[in-house]
């Protein structure tokens, strides 16, 4: 298995001390890692003054059905363009499969099934993404940047964006609280 199959589907996990404060607890859905570069969702933060109602009506679509619920700070990079991860059962032409677990859409006909009561069991949306250009996130990894953790569908789904990193780094066996701000060489 090669590097870029390894990260995509996994979570990235900040690490302590990350030297940019965008990603300070950032936790990254990894959707696509390929020698082109990299491209995750990030869904450990949230935008606050921001809901899922007032997206959809910010686009032109009636909430209808739709549940209210918190919109996620996707990434630095076009923090307007909205994304959707969600459980794979659902898909369209555009739809990338992410590993077993769950899939990424940009579409608008997702939103407006999602408002109408359909679209997939389980989504998050986010505004804006991470990107990485080729062999970038493989320079943030080998400086201890991030940690790659296994893309768990609970995590995504089913755990607040204000838990999710430390509940991701505790599901693989780690208390985030012993982790250290520096690293060392050996």
């Amino acid at each position: 298995m090669s590097e870029a199959e390894y990260l995509t589907g996994r979570l990235l996990l900040a690490m302590p001390g990350m030297a940019d404060p965008r990603f300070a607890r950032a936790v990254i859905a990894m959707c696509v890692h390929d020698e082109n570069g990299a491209l995750g969702i990030g869904i450990g933060h949230v935008r606050s003054g921001l809901n899922f109602h007032e997206l959809l009506e910010n686009v032109g679509i009636e909430p209808g059905q739709a549940p209210d619920c918190p919109v996620h700070h996707g990434g630095p990079v076009e923090p307007s363009r909205g994304f959707v991860l969600h459980s794979p059962e659902w898909s369209d032409g555009e739809t990338i499969k992410v590993g077993d677990g769950w899939a990424l859409s940009a579409s608008l006909d997702l939103l407006r099934e999602i408002a109408a009561g359909g679209g997939p069991e389980r989504w998050l949306i986010a505004l804006g993404y991470a990107g990485w250009g080729a062999g970038q996130l493989d320079g943030e990894m080998r400086r201890h940047g991030w940690y790659a953790a296994q893309g768990r569908p609970e995590l995504l789904f089913g755990t607040p964006a204000e838990t999710r990193w430390a509940a991701t780094w505790r599901a693989e066996g780690v208390d985030p609280a012993l982790l250290a701000n520096t690293t060392g060489r050996a």
